[in-house]
Parts: structure tokens; sequence; C-alpha cells
């Protein structure tokens, strides 16, 4: 059980299932009040009691974030009920796996309506409250795939590319208004939740991320430490650094790697057919909770984003690595004039 104070309320978009309900998790076990905003009504009412059961205070919304009065709508509820908001957290997506010419028209577009402006309508709501208190916080859940788009998730790819742009030029108007509102975005690597087992497709065998895969559980405990202490960016897992970074220093050598390895990559064998219909336009029914159908394979943890959680720690210790040496070096350097 948490302290009986509030670190504030928290408001996670897609809180239902997969990252973001362990988001909602997480945030509720370091003492925030949350609210889950979603589509499906058992996702969002099994999430809230998630949180009352951490001692915390909860309030769920159904809502299509594509839609942006329904978005507006939905933060007033939450402040009605739980308190001026102080943290939200742009979490929900949705999309395909197939070629972009195999890919519907209305789907693509649905994806991009869910996933992009799905974060500029919960960015929206959030500042329209923030802005004129000069105070808050909002994170968007990014993506490797935001540096570098992979084959069969056209839309997905392209529209976390969108949120980074949307987002730059949103940071720097806060910046010329000189607001403390801060802005982050938490780029996460293949994660373990049951979007792979939701998600449309003309493939017969059982989607799957791109491994390494790791655990919902990872991406949320780094956004729970941006949310602790605000990061313009921030990588998850090894993975996303090695593409970021891949992409730009050997962008060719990519197009040649992901065009023979991410195709076939995204598939699961042994998984069998995936037996999920797709959410892209409907929830699907049940409480999904955190985890999708990748246990056996999916990471804990790694040095990279055990890091994140102890940037303090890190730093000060280089720095007292940094003095030593340089303390050792003087010493070095006037036993050398001694002798002289």
């Amino acid at each position: 059980m948490v302290d009986s104070a509030s670190r504030g309320v928290a408001v996670v978009t897609g809180g239902s299932a997969g990252l973001g309900r362990a988001i909602v998790r997480e945030l509720a076990d370091r003492g925030w009040d949350v609210a889950v905003l979603a589509r499906g009504k058992d996702g969002v009412d099994a999430a809230v009691a998630d949180v009352q059961a951490r001692g915390r205070r909860s309030h769920g919304v159904l809502v299509d974030v594509s839609d942006n009065a329904a978005v507006d709508r939905a933060a007033d509820e939450v402040e009605s009920h739980l308190g001026p908001i102080a943290l939200w957290v742009n979490d929900v997506m949705s999309g395909s796996i197939a070629p972009f010419l195999e890919t519907a028209p209305e789907d693509y577009d649905r994806a991009t309506a869910v996933t992009y402006l799905g974060a500029v309508n919960g960015t929206r709501a959030a500042l329209k409250r923030m802005q004129p208190r000069d105070a808050g916080h909002i994170i968007q859940i990014g993506s490797a795939l935001a540096h570098r788009g992979i084959p069969l998730q056209a839309a997905y790819c392209g529209a976390k590319h969108a949120i980074d742009g949307f987002t730059d030029s949103v940071v720097s108007e806060l910046t010329h208004e000189g607001s403390r509102v801060a802005v982050s975005i938490v780029d996460m690597p293949a994660l373990n939740t049951p979007q792979f087992g939701w998600v449309k497709s003309p493939f017969r065998q059982h989607p799957q991320p791109v491994p390494p895969i790791y655990q919902p559980e990872v991406g949320a405990k780094a956004v729970a430490d941006v949310a602790d202490r605000p990061r313009r960016r921030t990588w998850v897992g090894e993975s996303t650094v090695f593409l970021v970074l891949g992409t730009r220093f050997a962008g060719r050598f990519l197009d040649w790697y992901l065009a023979r390895n991410a195709w076939e990559g995204q598939f699961a064998p042994d998984k069998g057919e995936s037996t999920s219909p797709p959410n892209l336009y409907e929830p699907v029914p049940g409480d999904h909770g955190a985890h999708g159908a990748f246990d056996d394979r999916a990471r804990t943890g790694s040095p990279q984003t055990w890091a994140i959680g102890h940037r303090r720690a890190l730093a000060a210790a280089g720095s007292a690595a940094a003095t030593a040496a340089a303390a050792a070096v003087a010493v070095g350097a006037a036993a050398l004039l001694r002798r002289r």
C-alpha cells in the first residue's frame, strides 16, 4: 500500500491493455492517481481496479482518442472526478501488418487517426489545461520505428514519425513562450503486448514484434522514471539504441538488413494462427492485461534500461571518477616535477 499523499493526477490513454496497462500499474505503485482512457469497458474497469488495489484513486473513461471533442470531454470528466491533470501519457496505438499496397485505404486512415491523431488530440487536451497553470508534463510513447520504418508496418511507422515532428513543433512553441510545461518522448523497443494478437493482418501466421522482445513492464518503468525526472527524449532497450544510431550512420546497410530480416521476423510460426479478432475499429471484449503471447521469449530488463532509472547516481559516479582521475593526474605530475 502506498502513502496516502498523491503525486498528482495522471492520464494514460490506451491504459486498458498492453504497455498502457503496465504504465497505469507502475504509476499507481509510485503514488499517482491514474485516469484510464480507452475504448473497451472490460479492460478499463480492470485497470481502474488495479489502481484502486494499490491504494490510489482512479477513474475510467470510454473514449476513442481519434475523436478530438470526445478526448476533450474525457479530460473535463477526469478533472471533475480526480482534480487537475499533472501528467498525460499518450500511449494509444493501432495498426495492421500487411504490405502497403495490400492495406485498404480505410485501414491506413484508421491506424493513422488512432496512433497519430490520438496523440495530437491528447496533447491538445492536456495543454489546454496545463498551459494556464504553467505546470504539467506530457509524455509521448514513441518507438524505435519512429526513426526507421520497417516492412509491413507503413501506417504505424508513418504515424510514429509524425508524432516526432509534431512534438518538436509543440516543444519549440512552448520554449518560445517560456512555458514550464514539459514534453517528453520515450521510444520503445519491441514489447510483448496483446496488440500482436489483435493486429489486422492478411497472413495466416501469428504476428510478433521483431525480436529482441521486452516485457511491457520494462517500458512502463522507463515512462515512470521520466515522469519522476522529465527528459526530452529517452531510448528504451539496446535494440532501440542500435536501430536509431544505425539509421544515422549506416542507413544503406539497414535498408538491406531489414529487407532480408524484418519481414519474416514479424511472424511466429510456433504460435499458430491468432484466434483474436482485430481491434482496429472496435475493442476486443474482455480484460487482456499487459502481456501478449511471448512470455517465453521476452526480456525483463537490460543494463541500458536500468541506467534510465539511475541517471543521477551514474552521473554522480561519473563525476566522482573524473575528479579522481584528475586528482591522480595532478599527483603524478607533481611527483614528476619533484623528481626533476
